[in-house]
């Protein structure tokens, strides 16, 4: 059999994308999802596609690794090959060689979804247990209960409230409006919708981006975030009913997110939204020579 790992161009990643929606499964946990590469497209496509890398077997493509930075690789794999040994074998070969081109030597890791052959392998060949993460999901099946906060779904009108939102939120300067457009012209963009909550005279101090994988398909929520000057009041539980509701008019069957298990102030909004918390992931990591 034909192996190829690769890099895809910006035209490639229409599909790529296309492929990562049919992935995404109830009966499966949460993985790499359409949505993730979306919010990776603020730093444009050229970035994008340079970050992204391919597993394929006869043309067929049968993993997808997404780098978050350079020493974080988020991967999946297609459904069909998810207890698959021979794949398993040859991407943590690539994974853990770094003149493969996927990852660099010294301190690295790698999230893959749990009960994946890969992320058992990982560990077998030595890869050491690194950063928790809790996965949380919200049925979607009934109707979510908005009401008590006013929330709005916005668009480029009103992109300076919302970078400026996850720019308190995250206590970082990085996500500018250019950043918001960036990510706007995305292939994932099309199934997204970014949301504003608001409180007293109508400031805004919640803001959410969910993005839909297709109808009956799990939705994700990436990113959520609450003003420094507006925490506390319940916001956050807020925006993200109001995300989980959006999703589910889009036609998703679920909504999920997966956060730090650290952040338990984060986990907690969650929960308080009604998100489930799942098995804690935990990362994967090599430690440097």
């Amino acid at each position: 059999m034909a192996f190829e790992l690769s890099t895809p161009t910006v035209g490639e990643l229409g599909d790529l994308v296309d492929t990562l929606r049919v992935w995404q499964l109830e009966s499966f946990p949460l993985q790499l999802h359409p949505g993730d590469v979306g919010w990776l497209w603020r730093f444009g496509a050229e970035a994008t596609a340079a970050a992204i890398r391919v597993w394929s077997r006869d043309g067929k493509v049968l993993a997808i690794g997404m780098l978050d930075g350079a020493d974080l690789l988020r991967m999946t794999v297609a459904p069909e090959a998810w207890r698959d040994g021979e794949l398993a074998h040859w991407v943590v070969a690539d994974l853990s060689e770094p003149d493969r081109g996927v990852l660099p030597s010294g301190a690295v890791s790698v999230e893959a979804p749990t009960g994946s052959r890969a992320q058992e392998l990982l560990s077998d060949v030595g890869w050491t247990t690194g950063e928790p993460w809790t996965p949380l999901r919200r049925d979607l099946t009934e109707p979510v209960d908005v009401s008590g906060t006013r929330v709005e779904v916005i668009g480029a009108e009103r992109i300076s409230d919302f970078t400026a939102i996850i720019r308190s939120a995250f206590d970082s300067e990085r996500f500018t409006d250019d950043r918001w457009r960036d990510m706007a012209t995305g292939v994932p963009f099309v199934d997204a919708r970014c949301l504003l909550a608001f409180g007293y005279k109508d400031t805004a101090v919640a803001a959410v981006t969910v993005w839909s994988s297709g109808k009956g398909r799990p939705g994700l929520i990436e990113p959520m975030g609450v003003h420094s000057d507006h925490r506390g009041r319940g916001y956050g539980r807020a925006i993200c009913l109001a995300g989980a509701a959006e999703l589910r008019a889009m036609g998703s069957s679920s909504a999920v997110v997966c956060t730090p298990s650290a952040l338990v102030g984060a986990v907690a909004t969650y929960t308080a939204a009604g998100f489930e918390p799942e098995a804690t992931r935990f990362d994967r990591s090599r430690g440097g020579s």
